[in-house]
């Protein structure tokens, strides 16, 4: 813990990471609020899956230029920019919400718009982290900034839920609004070390994927996003219907289910910000853990059972997450970390307006519960496919992180979840 305290108050990293927690914080806000109001306007959870799917269809669609971008151009300066576009986007949804203009429709295209600032701004975040802290220190930057996410899950919501009662929808879309100021506030402090050189050439997105196929692991890696980032959905989607239909509570108690899920994460995010090694070997027990928590969320048949698997759940989603985020960290070349961190937005992020579409349309046809049982299958899946394959070859470490890991006698292996 030492390291993360000391990282804390670094003059870099510490500014970064209170302006990215602000703003994650922020972006609850804008979730919470956007899916209640669908929701409230429609009476639809397919809708709400609609407006999930139009916030982060860019982040898939886009991957290939967003990743470039962060190669290419000054990352700091391409956050601020895209910054005061979601300051703008989200300042708009305020003041129409407020003047009792907001319909579906306009909410749902103002969500695409915001998506498409969020799709640049992802790895440009995760790219400038490398540039901020010295190389023993970016498995516990990558940890903290796992935790500012999580944190954020676990407090946003919960705040979220108390604004919009008390204060109302318009309010919450106007923090988030304030909240990217933060951020950019942040960035107004910090210098980071130059980032390698751009390209000569405009990187092209068959050299990306010919990464991936060329380096099975961190395919594998990637797979492990995108399971637990489909079997997280049923906590953005459903929450509300599950609060008011099967728990029998205001739609508004979805703040505190998605709050207990972030604050299962923010555990998990602590312990790990401590570790300064990360094997593969633990990934299929916090996929089953997080598989698991889920099936039986779906079953739940109250609100503090509800919230009890949600938070495991969410120990399990942030372990297997930042283990495998933290990995492909350690081991991308700088020159390709935009890119590379665009596929991973494009796995943990891009996928999500799929999985946000199938959970709302399951839920449809096949109710609430139905839903959140199917999406809990990726993770297990994740577990038992990376229990079988794991192999005992030992890896030899390239990384003084790796080090420290064998000096503890763990010895990394290789696997193809």
């Amino acid at each position: 813990m030492n390291n993360s305290l000391r990282l804390l108050r670094d003059r870099n990293f510490g500014p970064y990471l209170t302006g990215n927690l602000l703003s994650n914080c922020g972006t609850w806000f804008q979730n919470l609020a956007q899916s209640l109001l669908v929701y409230r306007l429609t009476k639809s959870t397919f809708m709400v899956g609609v407006v999930n799917f139009a916030q982060f269809i860019g982040m898939f669609a886009l991957s290939p230029w967003s990743g470039s971008a962060a190669d290419r151009f000054d990352r700091r300066r391409l956050l601020v920019v895209t910054q005061l576009g979601a300051v703008a986007v989200t300042g708009a949804m305020a003041v129409l919400s407020a003047t009792g203009h907001a319909t579906a429709g306009i909410v749902i295209a103002l969500a695409v718009i915001l998506g498409l600032t969020t799709a640049f701004a992802i790895p440009a975040l995760m790219a400038l982290i490398p540039l901020l802290v010295v190389p023993e220190d970016l498995g516990p930057a990558v940890a903290l900034n796992s935790v500012s996410f999580t944190l954020a899950r676990g407090v946003g919501p919960l705040l979220g839920a108390l604004v919009i009662h008390e204060l109302g929808i318009s309010a919450a879309f106007g923090l988030n609004a304030a909240s990217y100021l933060a951020l950019i506030g942040a960035l107004a402090i910090i210098k980071p070390t130059p980032q390698a050189p751009r390209p000569a050439q405009r990187p092209q997105l068959r050299d990306t994927l010919r990464v991936l196929r060329d380096d099975t692991r961190l395919a594998a890696l990637m797979a492990v996003v995108v399971a637990v980032s489909l079997s997280q959905d049923p906590v953005s989607t459903l929450t509300p219907g599950f609060a008011k239909q099967l728990l029998h509570h205001p739609d508004v108690y979805s703040g505190v289910l998605i709050g207990a899920f972030g604050v299962g994460s923010a555990v998990a995010g602590f312990y790990l910000a401590s570790r300064t090694s990360h094997s593969v070997r633990r990934l299929p027990y916090t996929c089953g853990l997080m598989g698991v928590s889920m099936a039986l969320f779906a079953l739940s048949p109250s609100l503090v059972t509800a919230s009890v698997c949600l938070f495991f759940g969410g120990i399990g989603f942030l372990a297997s997450n930042t283990t495998a985020t933290t990995i492909v960290q350690l081991e991308v070349d700088d020159a390709q970390r935009g890119r590379v961190m665009a596929l991973w937005s494009a796995s943990f992020l891009g996928i999500r307006p799929f999985a946000s579409l199938g959970d709302g349309g399951i839920a449809a046809a096949g109710g609430l519960r139905t839903a959140a049982f199917v999406m809990a299958i990726p993770a297990l899946v994740a577990a038992v496919v990376g229990g079988l394959r794991l192999r005992g070859r030992a890896r030899v470490p390239t990384h003084p992180s790796e080090l420290d890991e064998v000096e503890l006698g763990e010895v990394e292996v290789e696997t193809q979840l």
